[in-house]
């Protein structure tokens, strides 16, 4: 096993869970594949990179990650009103469904919060903003990338 710690330029194979107070599990690797990534390409949020930085191959941690450094806070601006004839007349529409928008650079996931005669309300936060997460990682592999 490497002495390698976990920093800027690090390649890191890891098992992770990400859980919610409650304690209920959002996502997690353990029953599969290890994740793989480079600090800095994209694939976890900055917050969670740091909360690794230090760490080495063999190393497990329970991390907790409040909002700020994670999903962010909730954007009470990120919830609009939709006008009801932008839907699809045969959408099925209910509270709670994630419905996705063309916002012109791509896909944006909304969710129904309330809908109205004529408007929808439509919650485009992340699910997890505001949510202090749990970031339980048992670190595989660290490897230094130049």
């Amino acid at each position: 096993m490497s002495n390698t710690e976990i920093g800027e330029h690090s390649r890191v194979t890891l098992h992770f869970s990400l859980k919610l107070d409650d304690g209920s599990e959002v996502d997690s690797t353990f029953e599969g594949d290890p994740a793989t990534f480079i600090v800095g390409d994209g694939s976890l949020l900055p917050g969670f990179e740091r909360a690794l930085f230090g760490l080495k191959a063999g190393d497990e941690a329970e991390i907790e990650i409040p909002p700020e450094a994670g999903f962010g806070q909730r954007n009470p601006a990120n919830i609009q009103k939709v006008r009801r004839d932008h839907f699809s007349p045969d959408m099925e529409l209910e509270e709670g469904l994630v419905v996705s928008f063309d916002n012109g650079s791509g896909e944006l996931p909304g969710v129904i919060r309330e809908i109205g005669e004529d408007e929808v309300e439509v919650d485009f936060n992340h699910p997890l903003a505001g949510q202090t997460v749990f970031f339980h990682v048992k670190i595989l592999e660290v490897a230094s990338v130049n």
